[in-house]
């Protein structure tokens, strides 16, 4: 009884990270129940990491600006000139894939250092920069594809968006080994990281999860990456599109969390002033922020415009909204300093299953709006409320006294206030007065 109040008592202190996760196995089962389990199905599952490829793409670099507390509206034009400019250079000028492919990033660089130019140094806010580039960037677009499509690309560009790793049984097998040995692979990858990372923390005394609950979140995570290998080893494979966004996401939660520019990222967000008081370079960690944030746009619009095989004058038109409410979802704070590459991910599938489902059921764009719209905002609020603690956890477990993280100084006693002392009056020397000292 005490070890399930203590993992209760953790919850509750983590209703952040915990409750993304609970939400988005909900809206699985809810999903699943009313699609009549299509939402699973091998086919659909592939087509929804395809679907949902770029925005997650474009979650990671946004929940980035987020946490350094700025925004950017202009990710989804970005996107979208960025795949006519390899319209123009693949298709009109003959460029091979391998060169206009990092000609592309190096585009998206280029943007991305334009914007954070008028951010970090000249002091523009964020908002006002990004809605312009929004604009500029989308009518750049329209100006480079000239109003049409540039379409077709060849097959290597068009893998990037829609391709699988090679079948090494050949086709005869009913699973595809490589997605399995990758699967199995990475899963066991997981909870090695995960056993190493609480051993280290034991080691040097620091707070760590309840075991029982340490248990059931690893075993359940395990479980999870068999079951998605399962999934697609039934179907066509790996798409090679995951294996980018695997490399992404694996890369930049190792930048986020085991790096000085992670930390000055976290840390600018938290306080800035006090940031700029420590010694930290806050403009030019802004500066590569944005600068990061127009190659990841720029490798999110090559993915969409791959996929669809088309350059398009509206491509990437709404892609901005989609990413940063998969950040806000995904646990990242409007106010900055708090967030997580791998939330992130999770409040973007969150938004690809909703989208996923919603189509499958026919509901039309207006409804999908309409959901979506109310699916933010109760992630914002909820936002808000575990934020309102007290006692040293959340609303929730005060109200049903549950124990929850002690604070820092709980554990030590308080000294005594020292009792005040009556003045002392002593003699001066001859020929003055007495005082009091």
């Amino acid at each position: 009884m005490s070890a399930l109040r203590e993992s209760l008592g953790f919850l509750t202190s983590r209703l952040r990270q915990v409750g993304i996760f609970v939400a988005l196995i909900l809206i699985v089962i809810l999903f699943q129940v009313l699609t009549g389990g299509i939402l699973l199905e091998p086919q659909n599952v592939t087509n929804l990491v395809v679907q949902n490829s770029y925005i997650l793409i474009l979650a990671i670099g946004m929940v980035m600006i987020i946490i350094a507390g700025h925004i950017d509206l202009s990710v989804g034009s970005i996107a979208g000139f960025v795949g006519a400019v390899s319209g123009v250079m693949i298709v009109q000028w003959g460029w091979p894939w391998w060169l206009a492919i990092p000609a592309c990033l190096l585009v998206g660089a280029l943007v991305g250092a334009w914007q954070g130019y008028w951010v970090a140094h000249v002091g523009i806010p964020a908002f006002i920069v990004t809605l312009a580039g929004m604009l500029i960037f989308r009518g750049l677009t329209l100006i480079t594809l000239k109003n049409q499509q540039i379409t077709p690309f060849p097959n290597e560009m068009r893998a990037l968006g829609g391709g699988f790793l090679p079948d090494i049984s050949g086709g005869t097998s009913v699973l595809e080994w490589l997605t399995v040995i990758l699967g199995v692979a990475g899963t066991a990858a997981i909870v090695f990281q995960a056993v190493k990372e609480r051993r280290v923390r034991g080691k040097f005394n620091l707070e760590n999860e309840p075991m029982a609950w340490f248990v059931t979140k690893t075993a359940f995570i395990a479980l999870l990456m068999l079951t998605i290998t399962f999934l697609l080893a039934s179907y066509r494979g790996t798409p090679i599109v995951l294996v980018v966004l695997a490399v992404l996401v694996i890369g930049y939660s190792a930048l986020m969390n085991n790096s000085i520019f992670g930390r000055h990222t976290y840390a600018i967000g938290g306080n800035l002033h006090a940031a700029q008081l420590s010694g930290i370079k806050t403009k030019a960690v802004t500066f590569r922020l944005f600068v990061n944030m127009g190659v990841l746009a720029a490798l999110a619009g090559l993915v969409f415009t791959a996929r669809l095989n088309s350059a398009q004058p509206a491509g990437g038109t709404g892609f901005e909204l989609d990413a940063i409410a998969a950040a806000f979802i995904g646990g990242a704070a409007v106010t900055g300093g708090i967030g997580t590459v791998a939330g992130a991910m999770v409040g973007g599938l969150i938004m690809g299953v909703l989208n996923n489902g919603m189509s499958i059921l026919g509901l039309g764009t207006d409804y999908q709006q309409l959901i979506k719209g109310l699916v933010l905002l109760l992630a914002v609020a909820f936002d808000v409320f575990n934020k309102n603690r007290s006692g040293g956890g959340s609303i929730v477990g005060t109200r049903f006294k549950l124990k929850t993280t002690p604070p820092a100084d709980a554990g030590t006693p308080k000294k005594a206030e020292p009792k005040a002392q009556a003045p002392v009056t002593v003699a001066s020397a001859p020929g003055g007065q007495a005082g009091e000292s």
